[in-house]
């Protein structure tokens, strides 16, 4: 029998102190950028690795309830500027993936336009909206690799209800410039690279390597459940699984990844 999870009530705090954390967060990042000791991956446009290891595709415009279709069409040319500087980036080994580090500040005058943002669970729009998708594949594609995930931020609350999902709950990683960053450190011997593309429907990704591994994985959830809280709210739960096989000798490894426990803003007893 599963053991109830207890999560805290959200915290409202005032606009102005919201700020002044951001920009203090957002400015202590660019410090350790410049004063830290992490080399960081870098586009090259010259390499093209043949071994995938992982493609994985999600659309570019899905209707969502109480959400204006104008920020999701703002979302695509966001992400278009966004992957421009990912596009074809190598990870070396000992090197670290920051998305924020090669992206920069998504601001207006570099052509980003206003896009769907999740604010404390509330529905919002703001500059560079929708970057989220491309945290949330690349952190599926990353799963499926031997890339440590040395930076994630999980979504602390569940905002929609599951519509055609095709992975577990809670396999996706939140993005807010910079400090809320996607980073995949390569503590392996092998170099990888990773591709972005975009079609008419999808946002597609692909991680290659310099060799064939030899090793195949399988990203599973385990303990799925809903609370309802002390104090009124409806929280969703899983732990995510990472099973790595070894096609060479038929060795297996099986490690947990993450336990997500996040707040809904539905009821799990509504219709859909």
């Amino acid at each position: 029998m599963m053991t109830n999870h207890q999560v805290e009530q959200p915290q409202k705090r005032s606009d102005l102190r919201k700020f002044l954390g951001k920009e203090f967060f957002i400015a202590k990042r660019q410090v350790n950028w410049l004063m830290g000791d992490s080399k960081f991956a870098k586009v090259n446009h010259k390499t093209n690795l043949e071994h995938s290891l992982i493609k994985h595709k999600s659309f570019l415009l899905r209707p969502l309830k109480n959400v204006d279709m104008y920020l999701q069409h703002n979302k695509v040319p966001n992400l278009k500027i966004a992957i421009r500087h990912l596009h074809k980036v190598v990870i070396q080994p000992g090197q670290t993936f920051s998305i924020w580090k090669l992206v920069g500040r998504p601001t207006k005058s570099k052509g980003y336009l206003d896009g769907l943002i999740l604010h404390n669970g509330h529905i919002s729009k703001g500059t560079g909206g929708g970057l989220c998708q491309l945290g949330n594949l690349l952190y599926w594609m990353a799963l499926h690799t031997p890339l440590t995930i040395k930076e994630r931020w999980r979504h602390s609350y569940d905002v929609f209800p599951d519509i055609n999902r095709t992975i577990p709950f809670a396999c996706g990683a939140t993005l807010s410039y910079n400090y809320i960053d996607l980073q995949l450190q390569n503590e392996t011997d092998h170099t990888f690279q990773i591709n972005l593309w975009l079609d008419k429907e999808y946002l597609n990704g692909e991680i290659t390597c310099d060799t064939d591994l030899q090793l195949t994985f399988e990203i599973y959830e385990t303990d799925h459940m809903f609370n309802h809280q002390w104090w009124g709210g409806y929280t969703r739960h899983n732990k995510i699984w990472k099973k790595i096989t070894n096609l060479v000798d038929g060795s297996t490894t099986e490690d947990l990844v993450t336990e997500n426990n996040a707040i809904m803003m539905y009821s799990p007893l509504l219709d859909k």
